[in-house]
């Protein structure tokens, strides 16, 4: 069967490397910060801070991040508001 188009690409080399290329890197689209919102993150600390915390019941991450505010605030951060 006669066929006008090659069985393969005109350079094997090129189209490998095109490919396998690296992408460049798409910038990072963030949502704008919203004033006093809490983040989401992972943290790792000692079991008997979290037992400290936890003792007193619900609420222990309010107080931690009370605690760690407090911390920021005496070593200078200026603070932009108060939390939720």
């Amino acid at each position: 069967m006669p066929s006008d188009r090659p069985r393969r690409p005109q350079d094997p080399f090129a189209a490998a490397e095109a490919v396998f290329a690296k992408k460049k890197p798409v910038a990072e689209i963030k949502a704008p910060s919203l004033p006093n919102v809490r983040e989401l993150v992972s943290l790792r600390i000692d079991r008997d801070v979290l037992e400290y915390f936890q003792a007193d019941g619900p609420g222990w991450q309010d107080r931690m991040n009370d605690a760690l505010r407090a911390a920021a605030v005496a070593n200078g951060m200026v603070p932009t508001g108060t939390a939720p």
